[in-house]
């Protein structure tokens, strides 16, 4: 087995990982990831105890319990690029062993379940309800620089996906991963169920025009008509592929749930978004803590 370089695996002088800030013992096994930063401690205060917090630029960590569920909140800042970083790093800090830079023969499995915010692609999904992703459908690439294989349902449903889109050639090669089914199935009751599109940015890449032009104007009206079987596109953000997708080739169980605060088919914005996120994260983390 061969040691992992310190140009590779970055470790600080206090023994933690370089963009996190975490020493292994201060990162639970069930992991809450949130984009917003300020999110975390919305998350926290309803622990019965903190045990750690760290901050290092947009990476936010509480660690803590509720009853006997020893839970991390960690904020991944918005974009697949932040995933990346968070994912590689999350998992060295379970499987890798820090003294000898070697991989651990035993390794661990994490349980990370997203909680943020996304836009629906449904009239029949409104603003200031909840979206569980099924799937994760990227066009941002991510993925593309790992090695994986879909199954073969996946890659008939990207080929439908990217026939009826035309995201291909100079825009992407998307992906596709599915929600951990050990997961899933608990989240159900005042749940919308459906795929979600991780996009590469919030304007030009999720059809807003402002002052550009767009070179797919008709991407969310295809997005909103995509099928496939029982499939459908529910909801589009910039986190849940590469968390599916990272998530599955690490060996991890991975979860997001997504409160609605944009309707992009009614054109409708919440008015109390974060009365909305609060909801989420209470009825989640009393779901979380029977886990």
């Amino acid at each position: 087995m061969q040691r992992i370089a310190e140009s590779e695996l970055i470790i600080n002088n206090r023994g933690a990982i370089y963009h996190l800030d975490l020493r292994p013992e201060e990162l639970a096994t069930t992991v809450i990831t949130v984009g917003d930063p300020d999110r975390v401690k919305n998350i926290s205060k309803h622990f019965d105890n903190i045990e750690f917090k760290t901050q290092h630029r947009e990476f936010v960590t509480h660690t803590g319990t509720i009853g006997e569920k020893r839970i991390s909140v960690v904020s991944t800042g918005i974009g697949t690029d932040n995933i990346d970083i968070v994912f590689n790093e999350l998992d060295a800090l379970a499987n890798i062993d820090f003294g000898t830079r070697l991989i651990k023969q035993k390794l661990t499995r994490l349980d990370i379940i997203r909680i943020g915010t996304a836009g629906s692609l449904q009239p029949s999904i409104p603003i200031d309800s909840y979206v569980v992703s099924t799937h994760g459908l990227g066009i941002d690439n991510l993925l593309n620089f790992y090695r994986y294989e879909e199954n073969e349902e996946e890659k008939q449903l990207l080929h439908s996906f990217v026939t009826l889109t035309q995201l291909h050639n100079r825009f992407s090669n998307p992906y596709i991963n599915s929600a951990g089914a050990s997961l899933i199935k608990h989240f159900v009751d005042g749940y919308h169920h459906g795929i979600t599109v991780t996009c590469p940015g919030f304007y030009g890449p999720q059809g807003r025009v402002l002052r550009l032009g767009l070179s797919n104007p008709n991407l969310i009206d295809r997005l909103a008509q995509f099928s496939f079987g029982s499939y459908r596109i529910a909801n589009f953000e910039m986190e849940t592929a590469a968390i599916y997708g990272m998530g599955k080739l690490l060996g991890h169980h991975c979860l997001s749930i997504s409160a609605i605060v944009a309707n992009r088919i009614t054109q409708e914005f919440s008015k109390d978004g974060n009365a909305t996120v609060e909801k989420l994260i209470e009825k989640t983390l009393g779901i979380i803590c029977r886990l």
